[in-house]
C-alpha cells in the first residue's frame, strides 16, 4: 500500500487515502516518488479542460529512484534514480517518423489504462498522464523513465521532466532563439520561468517578463528578465517602447488564454515569432483579421512539450545545471506534502508563487 493524492472525479477535491500499487508487469518500472511539481497541466486534468478518466492519481512532474522492474527491462536497475516522462513516444507512428516524438500518436495510451486500486475497495484508478506522480510510489511503463545524468539534485530535477523541459524547448526548438535577440514572456509561474533561465541561456538580449501579479518581479528578475511588466491591456505597446518601437524577436506565452495569446502575438516585431505553451479551453477563440496577419508576417506556433525529444535534451539540461547556468532550486516557491497540493492549486488560479514541490 501506498499512500496517494485521489481524484475523484472531475471538478472533486483530492482525497489522501492509500492505495493498492501492484508490482510491475513486463516492460514496467516501479518508482519511489522523491518529489512531484504541481503543474498547470494537473489543475487542467482536474476541473475537466483536459480529459482524463478518472477516479485517477494524478502528477506528472516526477524524479524518484527505482524500486523494482518487470521482465524484459534493461534500460533501468533497482537504485538508479530517474525522471518520469509523460510524453514517451512509441518510436513507429507516422510522428515519431517525421522525427517529432513530441507529437506522438501513443504517448498519451496509458492514461486511459488503470493501473492500481483503491486500498480495501478495489475501486479502479487510473494514471494522470500516465504517470500518477501524486503518490508516495508509481508503476509506469520503461519507456516512462529517463536516468538522470550524475550531479543534479534528485528533488528538483522533478522539475526537469515537465517545466524545464517545456520551458527549454520553447525557447530553443519551437521559437529557436538568437543570441541578442528580444524575448517577451507571457507568464511567470515554473514554465514561465524556465523560459526566462532558457532566453538567458541562448543569449537573449532583453528580456520582458509580463505577470499579473507584481510579486513575481523579483521571481522573473533573479531568472533572467531585464524588465517586468504588469499585464494590461497596453502590454503590448509597453513591449514595443523597450524594444526599440518594433516590438519582440520573440514572445513565449505561457498562461494558455486567447486574451494572452493575442496580446504576445500582437508585442512581436513585424516578421516576428510568438509561441504557445499555455493550454486553454476549446472554446477561448483567439482572432485575427485577414490583412494583418498579411502586414505582419509573423509566426504562431503552438508548442508540445517544449518539441523535446526528452532522452536528447535531458542531458544537455543536466550540464545546465551542473555548470550553474540553470537554477532549478529558484523555480521552487513552496515545497509541500501531498496534503498541500489543493492549496497549491488554488495559488495558481491566482497567480501567485513559481513552482510547488511535493516532496515525499
Amino acid at each position: 500500500m501506498v499512500r496517494a493524492a485521489v481524484l475523484p472525479a472531475v471538478n472533486a477535491p483530492l482525497t489522501l487515502t492509500e492505495i493498492d500499487l501492484p508490482e510491475p508487469g513486463p516492460g514496467q518500472v516501479r518508482v519511489r516518488l522523491a518529489a512531484a511539481g504541481v503543474c498547470h497541466s494537473d489543475l487542467s486534468l482536474s476541473n475537466g479542460t483536459l480529459r482524463q478518466p478518472v477516479p485517477a492519481v494524478l502528477g506528472h512532474e516526477g524524479a524518484g529512484t527505482v524500486v523494482s522492474v518487470g521482465e524484459g527491462v534493461t534500460g533501468v536497475a533497482p537504485g538508479d534514480r530517474v525522471v518520469l516522462n509523460w510524453a514517451p513516444s512509441c518510436g513507429t507512428c507516422h510522428y515519431c517518423g517525421l522525427g517529432e516524438p513530441w507529437l506522438c500518436a501513443g504517448a498519451g495510451a496509458a492514461a486511459g489504462v488503470p493501473y492500481a486500486k483503491l486500498a480495501g475497495g478495489g475501486t479502479e484508478l487510473y494514471p494522470g498522464l500516465g504517470t500518477a506522480a501524486f503518490a508516495e510510489e508509481t508503476v509506469v511503463a520503461a519507456g516512462a523513465v529517463l536516468p538522470l545524468p550524475d550531479g543534479v539534485p534528485l528533488i528538483e530535477a522533478a522539475l526537469l521532466g515537465c517545466a524545464v523541459l517545456t520551458g527549454y524547448g520553447a525557447v530553443h526548438h519551437s521559437a529557436g532563439v538568437r543570441p541578442g535577440e528580444s524575448v517577451a514572456v507571457f507568464g511567470v509561474g515554473g514554465v514561465g520561468l524556465a523560459v526566462l533561465q532558457s532566453a538567458r541561456i541562448a543569449g537573449a538580449g532583453a528580456v520582458v517578463a509580463v505577470d499579473v501579479s507584481p510579486e513575481k518581479e523579483a521571481l522573473a528578475r533573479a531568472a533572467g528578465a531585464t524588465e517586468f511588466l504588469l499585464a494590461g491591456e497596453d502590454v503590448a505597446k509597453r513591449i514595443r517602447a523597450l524594444t526599440g518601437g518594433h516590438g519582440a524577436d520573440v514572445a513565449v506565452e505561457c498562461v494558455g488564454r486567447a486574451e494572452t495569446i493575442r496580446a504576445a502575438w500582437s508585442s512581436t516585431r513585424r516578421g516576428g515569432r510568438t509561441t504557445v505553451v499555455g493550454i486553454g479551453g476549446k472554446g477561448d477563440l483567439v482572432s485575427f483579421s485577414a490583412l494583418e496577419l498579411f502586414h505582419f508576417g509573423r509566426t504562431l506556433s503552438g508548442c508540445v512539450y517544449g518539441n523535446s525529444d526528452p532522452a536528447r535534451d535531458l542531458p544537455v539540461l543536466a550540464e545546465h545545471v551542473r555548470a550553474g547556468r540553470l537554477d532549478l532550486s529558484a523555480m521552487v516557491t513552496g515545497r509541500i506534502g501531498l496534503e498541500g497540493i489543493p492549496g497549491a492549486f488554488e495559488a495558481m488560479q491566482e497567480g501567485r508563487g513559481g513552482r510547488a514541490l511535493v516532496v515525499f
